[in-house]
């Protein structure tokens, strides 16, 4: 039987991050982030399959890593309905169950502030991913404005236990750059909502 923290974790909070994480500006978002996929694709922290409209035609397979059981029922229906085919393959991305070189591009949106070992999980990234490959993503991190850092800091402890773990100031580009990938693209920007919530990383990192 679900304890409160239980029922928190896997029924309420993907529902809220699902409804948090929607609207014309973030499908928007969405759409540019996966635009360019080929092939295979691995997307990690699938959630409840947002990104799934918006997958190119040229898109042959998207291999799923989600940890949440919430977020995975949630996808069941989106997956059912969706043009490309899903195969959920693991749950975390510090251990992706996948060969070497094995994927065409990785997917990664809103994700990176919540791994626990995010480092490891850039390195699995690394491996699995073909020489040339790229890693497409969209993420909230560290902003550059120190007031605005400040806060993040500050309510970063609370955010981790009201959101998954979800940091506010992680530097994803000095994420993405430790990994080994070279970053072909980077652009920065606030979305419309409180400055601490909304510095992004959009860009595209390629295995050399």
């Amino acid at each position: 039987m679900l304890g409160a923290v239980g029922l928190y974790t896997d029924r309420i909070l993907p529902r809220l991050t699902d409804l948090a994480l929607r609207g014309p500006e973030i499908d928007r978002l969405r759409a540019r982030a996966a635009s360019g996929l080929a092939g295979e694709v691995l997307e990690i922290g699938f959630g409840g399959g947002p990104n799934l409209p918006h997958y190119p035609p040229a898109v042959t397979r998207v291999l799923a890593v989600e940890p949440s059981p919430g977020a995975r029922r949630l996808a069941a229906r989106r997956i059912a309905a969706a043009r490309v085919p899903v195969e959920l393959v693991g749950l975390v991305g510090e251990e992706l169950p996948l060969p070497d070189a094995s994927v065409d591009h990785v997917l990664s949106t809103w994700t990176m502030c919540t791994i626990p070992d995010v480092d490891r999980a850039l390195a699995e990234v690394v491996r699995v991913l073909r020489p040339g490959g790229t890693l497409r993503f969209l993420e909230h991190g560290r902003s550059p404005d120190p007031a605005v850092a400040r806060w993040q800091d500050r309510l970063t402890p609370i955010q981790r236990r009201v959101a998954g773990g979800c940091h506010l100031n992680r530097r994803i580009d000095e994420i993405v750059r430790r990994s080994g990938l070279r970053v072909e693209q980077l652009d920065n920007f606030h979305i419309r909502v409180p400055r601490p919530f909304g510095y992004m990383y959009e860009g595209v990192a390629t295995r050399v």
